[in-house]
């Protein structure tokens, strides 16, 4: 899965939700059950994601949403396959050029 969102250094939980195609709950979620999501929140109490933060949502929604592990599973995956994640980045960067150029290539 490709995340559609503008180069910028932090993004509101807003955008992320909206990226995702999910509720602000469940990103509030996996925030709580994954330590590598840390967003920073302002004096207001709003989190403000970095695409550290993004990169790790998109790797935990990968393999729960899209290949079905459980959270701990999840967990445990991104710990011992640290390697495969890197190539799952990898990979989608790959598709999402594949996708722009398969565009440009229907724009002709």
């Amino acid at each position: 899965m490709h995340v559609e969102l503008p180069e910028k250094l932090y993004y509101s939980m807003g955008e992320v939700t909206r990226a995702f195609d999910v509720n602000p709950s469940l990103i509030r979620f996996w925030e709580k059950e994954f330590d590598i999501i840390k967003p920073k929140k302002n004096a207001r109490g709003n989190r403000k994601f970095t695409k550290d933060d993004i990169k790790n949502l998109q790797t935990i929604y990968h393999l729960v949403k899209e290949r079905g592990h459980t959270l701990e599973g999840a967990r445990d995956y991104m710990k011992s396959h640290k390697e495969e994640i890197t190539n799952f980045e990898i990979i989608a960067k790959l598709e999402f050029v594949k996708a722009e150029l398969l565009k440009i290539k229907n724009n002709m």
